[in-house]
């Protein structure tokens, strides 16, 4: 980070008064050590700081619980800091009321709010997720465990935060999941520690291999570079002759920003460059994991060789064959995951009295055809994918194990994956109507493999 100017610091400095006045007026503590409540306020504003010089996001996070909690009001907070800062605490304060339903309700409710919040706002939630989740989960193991799978459904909206908090807060439930004793399930989800055998040796390992098998580098395209001084028309029409929408930006003969096509006017090329977002950059190693978080922030992730920009990637190249490969796979454990699931939990056979008549009769249909043709293979295998998701979610202890605070969203979520994998199956478009899908589930496998690190399995 760079050196805070003198009149940034002051905002951050008066921010922080504020708010330790603010809550130390209510005797305001933290509800399980009963430490003052700005050691928890300096925890997220120094959280904040290690990824942004910001000042007003790190001032909004001393004060983004103090309209929330205390006598405080959004008036003052603009009077004080400003209007953006205003705005950014407003985002961060919880909108629902008391008679708006049960906690389920409420918090589908401020998920909401949160999910139209700016990028700024939702790096702060992200510091808040990581120091509520360590201190919930050290005091409190049985409300630690509605909370993680609160914070799982919550990570969905925050993918526009900071990559690297959002990475923090995936590692830090997972050492919550694996303390309270949960092992990572489907789609980066937790289940019970005594998940089948077969899935904690065979697929976690297939699961590793995919995750570790693709890189950035496997679909990047090198990025072509002008001078500075270069016209901007004759850019122009070099990335129109060639299909491209960007390129590189040289000075001193090395590549420091880049410039879009459909900016490009009279003038240099130098006039119209775009500097390089830290949030943009990528390892030619990162998994496509990674690759996609970036594309979830940004239109375009830029691929660094020995400190350089080499590449881009963008969400197009997702449509590659080594990316749909690698997410057809995800896909694939993740199901395989579901029916070892069902076999596990209902061993006598039971499951199939949560599906629909018409359902069972088209599984029983296929099981009949597949045992004519000398398959080996159980009435589990021939369930489709939604059924097999929406079995396990109609139980409602295994819905809160999955992450998921109701039962609409679990099928909207397996009605979205069984979409994705039909259409990486029938070699159609992926990016258009299922990005949002894949940046959910590349998160959530992710997951996976935090928590099955976590856990010291191999």
């Amino acid at each position: 980070m760079t050196e805070m100017k003198t009149s940034d610091s002051d905002l951050v400095a008066r921010a922080r008064e504020f708010a330790i006045r603010a809550h130390k007026r209510i005797d305001h503590t933290r509800k399980y050590n009963k430490q003052p409540y700005d050691v928890h306020l300096k925890a997220v504003a120094d959280l904040v700081a290690s990824v942004s010089d910001d000042a007003e996001s790190i001032a909004a996070a001393w004060l983004h619980d103090t309209v929330e909690d205390t006598p405080a009001t959004f008036g003052e907070i603009e009077a004080e800091f400003g209007a953006n800062v205003a705005r950014l605490v407003a985002e961060l304060t919880d909108v629902s009321k008391p008679g708006d339903g049960n906690r389920q309700v409420r918090k589908a409710i401020d998920r909401g709010h949160l999910a139209k919040a700016s990028p700024r706002a939702k790096t702060v939630k992200l510091a808040d997720v990581i120091d509520n989740c360590a201190d919930i989960c050290k005091h409190d193991s049985r409300f630690a465990k509605i909370y993680v799978a609160e914070v799982r459904a919550l990570l969905d909206v925050l993918l526009e935060g900071d990559a690297r908090l959002q990475q923090r807060a995936e590692r830090e439930i997972a050492k919550c999941s694996q303390r309270l004793g949960l092992v990572a399930g489907h789609a980066g989800l937790a289940g019970p520690e005594e998940a089948p055998l077969q899935w904690a040796s065979s697929q976690r390992r297939t699961l590793r291999l995919f995750s570790e098998a693709f890189t950035a580098r496997d679909i990047a395209e090198p990025l072509r570079s002008f001078d500075a001084e270069t016209d901007a028309l004759r850019v122009r029409e070099w990335l129109e002759d060639g299909g491209l929408r960007m390129a590189g930006v040289r000075q001193a003969g090395v590549v420091t920003g880049y410039v879009r096509l459909a900016d490009l006017a009279d003038g240099s090329c130098g006039d119209f460059m775009r500097d390089f977002s830290a949030h943009q950059l990528l390892s030619a190693d990162a998994s496509l994991s990674d690759v996609i978080h970036v594309l979830t922030r940004h239109d375009s992730g830029f691929v660094t060789v020995l400190g350089g920009v080499d590449a881009v990637v963008t969400r197009a190249d997702v449509q590659k064959p080594v990316a749909r490969m690698w997410l057809f796979a995800m896909i694939t454990i993740i199901e395989m995951y579901l029916a070892d699931r069902i076999r596990s939990a209902w061993p006598d056979g039971n499951w199939h009295n949560l599906m629909s008549r018409s359902r069972l009769e088209k599984t029983e249909v296929l099981f009949e055809e597949r045992r004519r043709r000398g398959q080996v293979c159980d009435l589990v295998d021939c369930l489709q994918l939604s059924d097999k998701a929406q079995i396990i979610l109609r139980d409602s202890e295994h819905l809160a194990e999955f992450g998921f605070v109701s039962r609409s969203a679990a099928k909207q979520a397996a009605k979205e994956l069984e979409s994705l994998r039909n259409n990486l199956a029938h070699g159609q478009d992926i990016i258009t109507h299922d990005w949002p899908q894949i940046a959910r589930m590349t998160r959530r496998m992710e997951m996976e493999s935090l928590v099955h690190d976590a856990t010291g399995q191999r």
